[in-house]
């Protein structure tokens, strides 16, 4: 289970596979200059509500990972992510889809 910690006050559990993606569509997003809303639902234990954030170059984000290990990212969940927070609503997290089938080496020996 990781942490995302918002200006050192508001700190959010996801586990490391949903943060590590998260993180890069931040960070892209970051990189770019586009600020925007993410907004994730409460744990019950806190109120079973929502949190929303203004996200944007200058805020303070730590990314904590609790396990060793690099999740594998799957390029499919990475666009759905980027899509909504793109949106007017802004980030949220969205179910992961089915990792992409990678057919390069099927169909690269077709083609000799």
């Amino acid at each position: 289970m990781g942490k995302l910690i918002y200006e050192g006050t508001i700190k959010v559990d996801f586990d490391d596979r949903t943060l590590a993606h998260l993180q890069l569509v931040i960070g892209t997003k970051l990189r770019r200059g586009e600020p925007f809303h993410f907004t994730w639902r409460d744990d019950a234990s806190i109120g079973d509500g929502r949190t929303t954030i203004w996200v944007h170059p200058r805020c303070a984000l730590v990314y904590k990972f609790y396990g060793s290990r690099k999740p594998q990212l799957n390029p499919a969940w990475i666009d759905a992510l980027a899509y909504t927070a793109n949106s007017s609503t802004g980030l949220y997290l969205v179910p992961e889809p089915a990792m992409p089938v990678n057919h390069d080496h099927v169909e690269h020996e077709a083609v000799e």
